[in-house]
C-alpha cells in the first residue's frame, strides 16, 4: 500500500470514529402518544401529612384499579404557584382512558379522601 492509500484510510477511519462519537453522544428522546394528567394542589389549612399521604396513596390505589392508567408520580419535588405545595401526575393510555377514569367508582372513592383536604387544584392534560 502506498502512502496516498494509507492517508486516505487514516482520514476515513478518523471520520468514522468522529461520526460514531457524535451519534453515541446524541440525546435520544421519545414523543409517546399517551396522555399526562398533571395536578397541582393547594391544601386546606390544617391538612396533616397523614392526610396528604392518604391522597397520594389513593392515587396509587386508583392506578391499580382503573384500566388505562400506565404510571403515576406522587412525590412532588418542586411545585410552582402561590400556595401550591402538592402535586401528582397520572399517565393514561389515551384521552378516552382519562375520560373513563373520571367516571370510575375508584375515582369517586378517592374523591372522598381528596375533597375535604384540598382548597384548590389545577390540572394540565398534555399529549403528543
Amino acid at each position: 500500500m502506498n502512502r496516498k492509500h494509507t492517508i486516505i484510510l487514516a482520514v476515513a477511519g478518523a471520520l468514522g470514529l468522529f461520526t460514531a462519537g457524535l451519534l453515541m453522544g446524541a440525546n435520544k428522546f421519545g414523543q409517546p402518544k399517551t396522555l399526562i394528567h398533571v395536578v397541582t394542589i393547594q391544601w386546606n389549612d390544617g391538612t396533616t401529612d397523614a392526610q396528604k399521604q392518604a391522597v397520594y396513596e389513593g392515587v396509587r390505589k386508583m392506578a391499580g384499579e382503573v384500566p388505562g392508567i400506565r404510571n403515576v408520580w406522587t412525590n412532588p419535588i418542586k411545585v410552582q404557584g402561590d400556595g401550591y405545595t402538592g402535586a401528582f401526575v397520572m399517565e393514561f393510555d389515551s384521552k378516552e382512558a382519562m375520560d373513563a377514569y373520571a367516571k370510575h367508582p375508584a375515582h369517586a372513592d378517592w374523591a372522598k379522601v381528596y375533597g375535604p383536604v384540598h382548597k384548590e387544584s389545577t390540572t394540565h392534560d398534555i399529549t403528543n
